[in-house]
């Protein structure tokens, strides 16, 4: 079990690691027992690469016009896909490619790029989603407003192991909310799942301000004996870690749009995403059917 003083949040460059801006993976692990998911994102200064390991991999665009992800897939001949991608991640869903194991890749460009890796025994085809062809859903209402791209969802993608998401939550708004947790395994009603959160912050959309310093605000706290106590303010580049315990919410400060990617994966035998609501605030999801989704959603291009 991670001791009381394990870290599990980490300010942006603390996970810099080679080529990449922030680097996840059971080769560099960034906390004790870290070993279902792992994340990149990296600056297209230059090509960067992926080894041809036991890792399936999403990749996709956070801000930027294009890239070329040129690909080997172990036993087949090279190929290339272009990435269309955004000016940023608050407008809208790029498109998306899934690696399966054993590929290796370099991917050029321009912008910045996310790479969601999680370990998987079973080689699954190639897939491309264009933008267009990306699941947006509104989850929740009022003020617990927020837009959801299902990249790679059970029900959206082809994966042996992963599970990966990305939220947008507008200035004054809330996600995660009711806090919830995934770390048991229970058929059909909870997963145990690891998750990544990688946020990003910026100045909402409409305003005009010189302020410096988008936030927003996480917590995470124990669900039984494995200690686990995250409060943070969050800015653009930080990474938090859930290995267990309640999560949420992940709060866009006012005047401040927020955006996180979610990697998660687990050791259960299905893939599925199940959570299980805090007792003391599930009740909130009942207010949601006397509410108005925020009028603000959903962001586009």
């Amino acid at each position: 079990m991670p001791s009381q003083s394990q870290k599990w949040f980490f300010r942006s460059s603390e996970l810099a690691h080679g080529d990449w801006d922030v680097h996840i993976d059971a080769a560099n692990p960034p906390a004790e027992g870290w070993k279902y998911t792992g994340l990149r994102i990296g600056t297209l200064t230059k090509p960067l690469t992926l080894p041809a390991d036991n890792n399936e991999r999403i990749i996709f665009l956070l801000e930027g016009a294009s890239a070329v992800v040129e690909y080997v897939v172990a036993g087949n001949p090279a190929a290339s896909q272009v990435l269309a991608g955004r000016a940023s991640v608050f407008h809208g869903p790029a498109d998306f490619l899934y690696l399966p194991i054993n590929t290796s890749a370099t991917i050029t460009g321009t912008g910045r790029i996310a790479v969601g890796e999680t370990p998987a025994t079973v080689a699954k085809p190639v897939q491309f989603t264009p933008k267009d062809k990306v699941q947006v859903a509104i989850r929740g209402a009022g003020r617990e407003s927020r837009q959801v791209h299902n990249l790679g969802m059970p029900d959206t993608l082809d994966a042996d192991r992963m599970v990966v998401c990305e939220v947008i939550v507008p200035a004054g708004n809330w996600s995660g909310s009711p806090s919830h947790k995934h770390d048991c395994y229970v058929p059909g009603k909870e997963s145990t799942l690891e998750e990544i959160y990688y946020f990003e912050s910026a100045v909402t959309r409409g305003a005009t301000t010189a302020a410096s310093s988008p936030f927003g605000y996480f917590r995470g706290t124990s669900a039984d004996s494995r200690p686990y106590d995250v409060a943070e303010e969050i800015h653009s580049g930080d990474v938090a870690l859930v290995p267990y315990g309640w999560h949420g919410p992940a709060a866009a400060g006012p005047g401040y749009d927020l955006y996180f990617f979610n990697v998660m994966a687990g050791p259960d035998p299905e893939r599925a995403w199940n959570a299980t609501d805090h007792p003391d605030q599930a009740w909130i999801r009942q207010t949601w059917q006397s509410q108005q989704t925020d009028p603000r959603l959903p962001y586009g291009a």
